[in-house]
C-alpha cells in the first residue's frame, strides 16, 4: 500500500506543479525517480519530524499541495502541536502519509505501535482522516486528496494485504461505502479490518447470520447517516479497528447511535486494542489475534451478540 501511495504522489506530481513531497530520514531509493526528475519539489529532512510539519505548512501557505511522509506515531503523537498550529488552523493542505498504521511495526515495540493515531488526530479541527483498505482502494483514493480542501492524514498499512475493494461504489472522501447486505448484525470497518470482516461474514453465513458490512475509508469527517441507515435495520452492530477501542473508529460509531435517540434497543460491541500498551512482541498478525483482531474472534462476538438470550429485534 505504502508504494503504491508513493508511486502515485509520483504520478500526481508530474501533472500538477503544485506537488511537493517532504520525507522524513526516509531510504535512500525512496521516491528515486521523483528526486531524479523533479528536485526543486523533492525534499528529504533528516530525523526532525517536528520541522518537517513546519515545512510543509509553509509550503502549503504559499499554495503548493504538499505530501510529508514518514511512520505513524511520529506524525502523530511527536509533531502534534505542529500539526495543530501549523497545519489545521491555518486550514492548509499537508497530507500527512503515515506509514505503519495499527500494529505493523510490531516487532519494535510499544514505541512504534500508532494504537492511538486516529483518537489524537480525531480531536483536531479541520483534519481529515483517511484509511484505505487495500492499494487498489488507496490508488484511487490519492487523485481525491490533492484538491481536498484542510489537511488530510493518510493512514497506510503494511502492504500485500488481499485486495478486497471494488469500484461499485464512487470513492468519496467523508462517504462510508456498503460492502454488504445482511438483517441480522452490521459490521462496521475500516483499513484492512474489511478483509476480517468480509471473511467472518462468509463463515457466519453458514449459520445462518445474515451480515452487513459498512467500510469506512474515511473517519473523519464521519458518514453518520449512511451509518444510522444501516444500524436503524438491525439488532446488533460490531465495529472492527486496529486502534485502540477509545476514540476511534468504534467511538465513532458509539457516538453516532447514542445521538441517535432510538426508541429500540441495540446490541453493541466494539474489537480493537485494548486500553493498555503492548505486553507482548511478535509480528503484526501474532498481535492482532493476541487482541482478538482476527476472524475466529469476530464470529465468536457475533454469535454471542445474537444469541437467543441476548437477542433483540429491530
Amino acid at each position: 500500500m505504502r508504494k503504491m501511495c508513493l508511486n502515485q504522489i509520483y504520478e500526481l506530481a508530474k501533472k500538477d506543479p503544485r506537488i511537493f513531497f517532504v520525507g522524513s530520514d526516509l531510504g535512500v531509493d525512496t521516491l528515486k525517480q521523483f528526486k531524479n526528475e523533479m528536485p526543486q519539489r523533492f525534499l528529504m529532512e533528516g530525523v526532525a519530524e517536528a520541522n518537517v510539519i513546519g515545512i510543509s505548512a509553509g509550503l502549503a501557505l504559499e499554495g503548493k499541495v504538499v505530501y510529508a511522509n514518514t511512520i505513524a506515531t511520529f506524525l502523530s503523537r511527536r509533531c502534534f502541536e505542529q500539526i495543530v498550529l501549523d497545519m489545521a488552523l491555518h486550514q492548509v493542505k499537508v497530507r500527512l502519509v503515515a506509514n505503519g498504521g495499527g500494529l505493523v511495526y510490531a516487532p519494535l515495540g510499544p514505541t512504534h505501535l500508532a494504537i492511538d493515531d486516529i483518537a489524537i488526530l480525531r480531536a483536531v479541527p479541520n483534519m481529515t482522516i483517511i484509511a484505505p483498505c487495500d492499494e487498489q482502494e488507496m490508488k484511487r483514493l490519492m487523485p481525491l486528496t490533492v484538491d481536498y480542501p484542510g489537511p488530510i492524514y493518510i493512514r497506510l498499512a503494511k502492504g500485500g494485504d488481499a485486495v478486497v475493494s471494488n469500484d461499485r461504489h464512487p470513492l468519496v472522501i467523508g462517504r462510508a461505502i456498503p460492502m454488504r447486505e445482511g438483517k441480522d448484525i452490521l459490521m462496521v470497518t475500516t483499513g484492512i479490518t474489511l478483509q476480517l470482516a468480509l471473511k467472518a461474514a462468509a463463515i457466519l453465513t453458514k449459520d445462518g447470520i445474515e451480515t452487513a458490512i459498512l467500510h469506512m475509508p474515511t473517519i473523519k469527517p464521519f458518514d453518520a447517516r449512511t451509518l444510522l441507515s444501516y444500524a436503524a435495520q438491525v439488532p446488533a452492530v460490531l465495529s472492527i479497528e486496529e486502534h485502540t477501542i477509545v476514540g476511534g473508529l468504534g467511538s465513532a460509531v458509539a457516538e453516532c447511535m447514542a445521538e441517535a435517540n432510538w426508541n429500540c434497543v441495540k446490541r453493541f460491541k466494539r474489537i480493537g486494542i485494548p486500553d493498555a500498551f503492548a505486553d507482548h512482541y511478535g509480528s503484526q498478525n501474532d498481535l492482532m489475534a493476541y487482541y482478538g483482531i482476527d476472524v475466529p474472534n469476530i464470529c465468536a462476538t457475533a454469535r454471542q451478540m445474537l444469541s437467543s438470550q441476548d437477542k433483540v429485534t429491530v
